[in-house]
């Protein structure tokens, strides 16, 4: 079973995304061009930078808050990276992506979704549990820094779209990727987010339920992953 970790650091310090940023962007370095985790991690490296500078020009509210659930959310994808590195089997979310970061068959707007399906849709709901646990707060006290997050994944996805779609002339209706792109809302998977980590909290006094349900999530989140992968063409 997937062990359901139960962070009791203190409070993450604004300052703290910094050292996140430092630790992608030396992933970023580390890997060739074209790898599929790359491509994600480029991308969410320049939103991360963009969470960052908001949080120190005040953007957020509650910036002790809102440092707290970045951090943690960015800890999750940085321990699957971790997990990989150290031949250990990452989350099952995390897995397709990185099974298939070399696929000659798989585009690069499919490895990015691929990664945020995986962040938001595993990590983000933990990431809101980690950080209740770490603040001593229930979720509602922390909607308000999930909204404002979700404001920047919006960014995220437009990143990706700017940086990584085809041409109009290139992305035709008959083109598997359109479907791809259509199959997968960003604001769906917030959503539905918000809503496990809102279950996965509820369950806390029930750690057999807990585990059987992020275990499920884990799995799920996978399923939808591998689909997104799936190769398209042949490069090179």
């Amino acid at each position: 079973m997937v062990r359901l970790e139960r962070f009791v650091q203190d409070a993450v310090p604004v300052h703290g995304l910094d050292t996140v940023v430092r630790r992608m962007r030396g992933l970023g370095t580390a890997w060739p061009e074209g790898d599929g985790v790359g491509v994600f991690n480029r991308v969410y490296l320049a939103v991360t930078e963009e969470v960052d500078r908001r949080l120190h020009a005040g953007h957020f509210e509650d910036t002790r808050a809102a440092a707290t659930l970045d951090v943690r959310f960015a800890e999750r994808y940085l321990s699957a990276v971790e997990a990989v590195g150290d031949e250990r089997r990452p989350p099952a979310a995390w897995r397709p992506l990185f099974q298939f970061r070399r696929h000659p068959g798989v585009r690069p707007l499919q490895f990015a979704l691929a990664g945020i399906n995986a962040h938001i849709g595993h990590d983000l709901p933990l990431a809101v549990v980690d950080a209740c646990r770490t603040l001593g707060c229930e979720p509602a006290a922390l909607e308000d820094e999930f909204d404002r997050v979700g404001e920047v994944l919006v960014s995220l996805e437009e990143h990706i779209r700017e940086d990584l779609m085809p041409g109009p002339d290139l992305l035709q209706i008959a083109d598997p990727l359109t479907h791809l792109l259509g199959s997968w809302s960003l604001d769906r998977a917030r959503d539905a987010a918000w809503s496990a980590a809102r279950a996965v909290w509820a369950l806390r006094e029930l750690p057999d339920l807990a585990e059987e349900f992020v275990e499920r999530l884990d799995t799920g989140v996978g399923l939808v992953g591998r689909c997104l992968l799936t190769p398209l063409t042949h490069r090179g």
